[in-house]
């Protein structure tokens, strides 16, 4: 018999695999561990099995499964889309699709692809493309480089692509929920990229997802337009370059972040490959949960500014306090990294090897800003600078740096803790647009996380099933006991493979029979007070009304059950 397309990926392609080149696994014994990617933690509780080729994460969300839920959850797609990436990346063919049976998120990823060659294809053959064609190379940008990155040039007309991709079969409306074409009030259908360069924006798995359009000629319009929010695209969750530069990130364990397309293409060509750029949207948490599967040193060259409440220093913060190691490097006033590597490409390479860390950036701009003679100055420093401080744990690093300040201030250590205890802390970033917090997830009750515990140690020992009387069966759940028995239903499965990870990756340092003994006395003991409570709200019930025989039952019942919780 033929196996199906779903067992076939699974049989050609490793987990541990596959989620590796997502996020870092270590070595955990028999198994891999990592920082889950779909919560905010401090300690790994993400665990991988190559045994049985699933995943499930210990920590706050709970989740786990198999190579196809993680890719679904990873990249916020559905099961279709995911089988096709898994096919693409094993080699499985999948049998042609009915085009009516096609996902929405599928026919715009077909969009945006045919969108792309159609603006490459204008770069290449119209005569204004050329003239396109010109501008980057007189910006350094080089013809191999323009091919490699996918750069294009919608034409100055109102309806251009738009009538390619009708013509080749699809509709106005998803044409319009690509991003790529807006109706007017009037109710007329027109390109929204017109007379611009264009950038190809790219996902991980190096699909098109959306575009950056840049004007080259002067003109009143901005200089930058990009694709809205779309299915595909939402430029919070996106860095450009990123599907190419993750790889180099991992090896060399840090990423330069950038702001701009030409920033990002012209560091590449020089051999930066560990670059990445946030193109249009100020750093967001949801990009630094991604950055992090990769590395967590990050060196910034953005345009900063320390002073205010301005998106980059919001952003930085966010870094900081996912416990980014953070490094800026410094551009001569009026200039970004695609001015410094036109000019001379080893000059960047000397500015990343100056890079500065945060503090000692911070302490240098505001210095250089303010007058640290005059008490309105020293203010101004300290109140950029402090909070700074106040973010560090470490109290030997923190006292360092109230140490330089106090010094730099010439005033007293004393004075500069004491302003610190009031200084403002920026928040702790919010996950919320990648995975519900830790908090807001029911949590489970003493009882079920015993019975798991249990369950978890039998699958691993299932000889010690015997410590088990049949009296302890009544105090499990249908589900628990079902498990233990062995005659669980296919749905019951993925709740199997978890409690098996989970005993995998217990410590073999304790007496496991001890360990169900103790689990088990405990479940007794929390139905005996259960039980206790039910009994004392029941004598409540019959003394207002004035059952003493019901009374008396009820009193003996306490007692016994009284007594077996003291004997436990």
């Amino acid at each position: 018999m033929l196996s199906s397309p779903v067992e076939e990926i699974k049989n050609r392609l490793d987990i541990v695999e596959v989620i590796g080149s997502y996020i870092k696994l270590q070595k955990a014994g028999a198994n891999f561990r990592a920082l889950c990617p779909f919560h905010s933690e401090k300690q790994p509780s993400f665990f991988v099995s190559p045994g049985r080729q699933i995943w499930h994460c210990f920590g706050g969300c709970g989740v786990g499964g198999d190579i196809f839920k993680f890719v679904m959850m990873i990249e916020g797609i559905e099961f279709g889309d995911a089988l096709r990436l898994l096919a693409q990346r094993s080699g499985v063919e999948l049998k042609k699709q009915d085009p009516k049976l096609k996902t929405e998120r599928q026919r715009l990823y077909e969009v945006c692809e045919l969108a792309c060659c159609f603006f490459e294809r204008q770069l290449e053959q119209g005569s204004v493309g050329k003239e396109a064609v010109k501008y980057l190379l007189t910006r350094g940008v080089t013809e191999q480089s323009v091919k490699k990155w996918r750069i294009g040039y919608s034409p100055d007309v109102w309806q251009g692509l738009s009538d390619f991709l009708f013509s080749r079969g699809y509709k106005h409306e998803e044409i319009q929920k690509a991003g790529l074409a807006l109706t007017s009030e009037k109710g007329s259908f027109y390109d929204r990229f017109r007379g611009r360069i264009i950038f190809p924006i790219f996902d991980l798995n190096s699909r098109v997802i959306g575009f950056g359009g840049r004007i080259f000629k002067s003109d009143d319009t901005a200089k930058y337009l990009n694709t809205p929010g779309t299915l595909l695209y939402d430029k919070s969750r996106v860095l450009y370059g990123l599907d190419r530069a993750r790889v180099e990130i991992r090896k060399k364990n840090h990423c330069f972040l950038v702001e701009g397309y030409l920033d990002l293409i012209l560091l590449s060509q020089s051999g930066c490959e560990n670059v990445a750029a946030t193109s249009g949207t100020a750093l967001t948490s949801y990009q630094l949960q991604i950055l992090k599967r990769y590395s967590d040193n990050l060196y910034i060259s953005f345009d900063m500014d320390v002073a205010g409440d301005s998106a980059t220093k919001r952003g930085i913060d966010l870094a900081q306090n996912q416990g980014f190691n953070i490094k800026i490097v410094t551009m001569p006033e009026g200039k970004d990294p695609a001015d410094i590597i036109s000019e001379n490409p080893s000059d960047w390479q000397k500015l990343a090897e100056k890079a500065k860390s945060i503090l000692d950036f911070y302490f240098q701009t505001a210095f250089a800003k303010w007058s640290c003679q005059t008490p309105e100055g020293k203010r101004e420093i300290s109140k950029i600078i402090l909070p700074i401080i106040k973010r560090i744990s470490n109290k030997i690093e923190r006292s360092h740096w109230v140490q330089e300040l106090a010094k730099r201030l010439d005033v007293k250590e004393e004075v500069v803790e004491e302003e610190l205890k009031s200084a403002g802390k920026a928040p702790a970033p919010s996950f919320s647009e990648s995975a519900p917090a830790e908090e807001s997830l029911p949590r489970k009750t003493r009882k079920e996380m015993l019975e798991e515990r249990i369950a978890s140690l039998i699958l691993k020992t299932p000889a010690n099933l015997s410590l088990i009387a049949k009296d302890y069966f009544p105090y499990f759940s249908s589900r628990t006991q079902i498990i233990l028995t062995g005659k669980y239903l296919p749905e019951d499965a993925d709740f199997v493979n978890y409690l098996s990870l989970k005993g995998d990756i217990e410590e073999d340092s304790f007496d496991c029979q001890q360990e169900i003994r103790t689990c088990l006395s405990e479940i007794k003991n929390l139905e005996i007070k259960n039980k206790l409570n039910e009994i004392c709200r029941d004598i409540k019930k019959a003394e207002k009304e004035k059952d003493q025989k019901k009374i008396n039952g009820l009193a003996q019942e306490f007692n016994k059950l009284s007594g077996e919780l003291l004997e436990a």
